[in-house]
């Protein structure tokens, strides 16, 4: 067999951070294994660090027959690219605080008719907090993870500013608006400059097991992506069926349960003649709303628990571009500040703005903040 071309990829600029030791998160995957490897060839002592998250025989369905962060064989892959590359590779168990902090949050906000967004929680009750305790432990310089994100930092060091990842189709920094600038101060993203096919081939370049490892962009703990029985199996929540209540206020059918149901969804609310989608959920009445698409249109929404990224909060009210949920286009909006919320006003109606969701606030590619979206208005 002809011997296999080798594809010249961009090395993004790591040379500054050459002698510097550093705390590598990896979860097995392709891009914490790839963004370790890339600061190992920088010449960092490089630690690497797997969170135990949650126990799989605790989950349900699937809960190993996939290649997700925590399962053995994800673990398994972690631990052989740090003996390969001859670097220390610890596991740390934070299960008791991610159940305490990430899936109690989650099951809360379904049960109060909201979306939830826990990888945002995780990364800034978890990951960060545990990464930089054990930074701090062994006198390390700074994190890592494999996120497709940026930092760019003022020659002091002091003032972080976050941007998204070069490639669109994988950029990160919708889900870490919420980690304070002081961890940022301390954190790098190796693969902020790259694109996704460009990490994969840095991987077969390596030699890394894990090259050709699928992914999976949904939730972690919720191994099958069924979140109904996740809600029913793991958190104890029993349907207690209720009210579908069309737009004009009549009662149209049954629902099982306002925790089972999201803004926007159209599957499993019954056959009405005409599409209709799930616009509304109130927890107090247990009642589902539903309505043609064009109900699900809105303009504006009130969020709370505020974190300023790279910017002191504004005086006044401004304009910035807005994503409401991951795979949301940024778009236009004003923002104004009220009693430490921010009121957003898009200049467009958007679909299905989701409290529970992030709302994130973006000055071309600066993240400048974000936060978690309370209530829908107009």
């Amino acid at each position: 067999m002809p011997p296999a071309v080798r594809v010249d990829v961009h090395r993004p600029d790591l040379q500054k951070f050459s002698g510097a030791r550093v705390v590598v998160a990896m979860s097995g995957g392709v891009d914490s294994s790839v963004a370790a490897m890339l600061l190992v060839e920088a010449g960092c002592a490089v630690v690497g660090v797997t969170m135990k998250l949650w126990n799989t025989d605790e989950l349900g369905d699937n809960a190993d027959n996939d290649s997700r962060c925590c399962s053995a064989d994800t673990l398994c892959d972690a631990r052989t690219v740090a003996r390969r590359a001859n670097f220390p590779f610890l596991t740390i168990d934070s299960s008791e605080d991610f159940s305490r902090e990430v899936i109690a949050d989650f099951v809360r906000e379904y049960q109060a008719g909201r979306t939830p967004n826990p990888c945002v929680v995780c990364n800034a009750q978890i990951k960060w907090p545990v990464l930089e305790a054990h930074a701090r432990k062994i006198n390390a310089d700074f994190v890592a993870t494999g996120h497709y994100a940026r930092i760019e930092l003022d020659a002091g060091r002091n003032n972080p500013r976050l941007l998204r990842g070069i490639d669109d189709n994988r950029d990160q920094s919708y889900f870490l608006w919420s980690i304070s600038p002081s961890l940022l101060r301390k954190t790098v993203f190796p693969l902020g400059s790259l694109t996704k096919d460009h990490v994969r081939h840095l991987a077969r370049e390596f030699g890394l097991p894990n090259a050709e490892r699928p992914e999976s962009r949904e939730v972690c703990f919720v191994t099958d992506d069924n979140y109904g029985r996740f809600l029913r199996e793991q958190a104890g929540l029993h349907p207690i069926p209720g009210d579908l209540i069309d737009q004009s206020g009549k009662i149209v059918g049954r629902h099982q349960g306002v925790p089972f149901y999201t803004i926007g969804q159209r599957k499993g609310i019954g056959a009405h003649g005409v599409p209709a989608y799930v616009t509304a959920l109130d927890p107090q009445t247990n009642t589902v709303h539903i309505g043609p698409n064009e109900r699900l249109m809105r303009r504006e929404c009130f969020v709370t628990d505020i974190n300023w990224v790279s910017i002191e909060p504004p005086a006044q009210p401004f304009s910035a571009t807005v994503k409401i949920r991951y795979r949301h286009d940024a778009a236009p909006a004003q923002l104004s500040l009220h009693d430490g919320a921010v009121r957003i006003v898009f200049a467009a109606p958007q679909r299905a703005i989701t409290p529970g969701q992030s709302a994130v606030f973006y000055d071309g590619d600066i993240v400048l903040g974000g936060g978690r979206i309370e209530r829908v208005l107009a």
